[in-house]
């Protein structure tokens, strides 16, 4: 298995990047401080086909699965989109991992022809909600229940730090829910979409956040929302299972945008060093400012090596190659911590590269310094993934 990307991949981050750079870098200081969610740019990504790289045709997507390299190709968007703004690559990222590919994965084909040509071309997002107050990394210990009574699931509980979910394009949230008991008294989780608009059905006031500041992220409260019980994603009681295989792969898609981060950490360290002139030239001519800055090349190297190699696992996987599920879960964690605790320190030194000017909101490293933390937090912490990781060497860690 090789990680070089091919040709196809390179002129593909080519395009993505020129579209970054003309229709999102100009406007990102300004949305961040506005903190305004760009609706008509978050359509233009899907005119692109961001939104469709791992889509059949039949529901207007590219059909790059598997072979074609279609998860390269996201993690490669996610990247891009992330290097000049990380709200940008968070809302393609949960748009395609959180909302399009439970129903591509688990849906039924009435299910799949109903939401996903608006959600694929981008006209639509939806979102996914796992987390509560009460369940985050414990997702067992989901507390919005639904009960199925005259042929309706009726939702009532909240979710909290769902992305996507209240928008003025957002179609749907799939939930999940204890719809019952299993043998023990262990709850049983289930998936349920629940369409924009649906009574009872509320996202409450955006959040105000420490990073992220254009993205869409909302609490959710439900309170007799009723959906006809065809909005059944999957099987019944297999809701958990489905969220695991959801988080795999948003993992790796974690990874690509803390890649970019650390890139565009690297960028304009750079730039900065070559410019700021101390005691007679340049400050990257100082060992104590190149040396930091070579630490991010060797962080972004290590980084982006380990996200394709897992995004290559997820392809050769779809492809019908024998990868087993083990070893790409592991290497999906493998790169989500390593990615994304990089970022953050990549931030930390960006801002200490640019002195006192790293502290003023003028200067885009204070907006990615801002942004990182919470890619150790999202799609299962640093613990998590720690916890993850030695699970998957044999160790029996609880």
């Amino acid at each position: 298995m090789t990680f070089e990307l091919s040709p196809e991949h390179e002129q593909f981050r080519r395009s993505v990047r020129e579209f970054a750079q003309a229709q999102i870098a100009p406007h990102a200081a300004q949305w961040d401080r506005d903190h305004h969610f760009p609706t008509d740019v978050v359509q233009q990504m899907g005119d692109l086909g961001l939104m469709g790289l791992t889509a059949p045709e039949e529901f207007g997507g590219s059909g790059l699965a598997g072979e074609d390299g279609g998860f390269t190709s996201l993690c490669l968007a996610i990247e891009e989109i992330g290097r000049v703004d990380q709200s940008m690559g968070i809302t393609l990222e949960a748009a395609v991992g959180l909302g399009i590919n439970p129903i591509l994965t688990f849906g039924t084909e009435d299910q799949k022809k109903t939401w996903l040509p608006d959600l694929v071309s981008g006209q639509r997002l939806a979102g996914f909600g796992l987390t509560e107050p009460g369940a985050g990394s414990d997702a067992g210990a989901t507390r919005t229940k639904a009960v199925l009574a005259d042929g309706e699931w009726v939702v009532n509980g909240a979710k909290q730090f769902i992305t996507n979910s209240g928008s003025e394009i957002t179609s749907l949230v799939t939930v999940t829910a204890r719809t019952g008991e299993r043998e023990g008294g262990k709850a049983e989780i289930s998936t349920i979409m629940i369409p924009s608009g649906t009574p009872g059905f509320t996202a409450e006031k955006a959040y105000d956040k420490l990073g992220w500041h254009a993205s869409d992220t909302h609490p959710l409260s439900f309170e007799d929302a009723r959906v006809p019980e065809s909005h059944l994603l999957g099987e019944r009681g297999r809701g958990y299972a489905q969220f695991l295989a959801t988080l795999d792969d948003g993992r790796v898609a974690i990874a690509a945008l803390a890649v970019g981060c650390i890139q565009a950490c690297l960028d304009l360290s750079l730039e900065y060093a070559g410019q700021r002139q101390t005691f007679g030239g340049p400050i990257g001519r100082k060992q104590g400012v190149a040396f930091q800055i070579s630490d991010l090349q060797v962080m972004l190297d290590a980084s982006r090596l380990l996200t394709y190699k897992a995004a290559a696992m997820k392809d050769a996987m779809d492809a019908g190659h024998a990868v087993s599920t083990k070893d790409f879960k592991q290497a999906a964690a493998v790169a989500k911590l390593y990615a994304t605790e990089s970022a953050v320190t990549a931030t930390r030194i960006a801002t200490q590269v640019f002195g006192g000017y790293g502290f003023m909101e003028e200067y885009p490293v204070v907006r990615f310094y801002r942004d990182a933390k919470v890619l150790e937090i999202g799609e299962g912490t640093s613990e998590v993934q720690r916890m993850l990781i030695a699970r998957g060497l044999g160790l029996p860690v609880e």
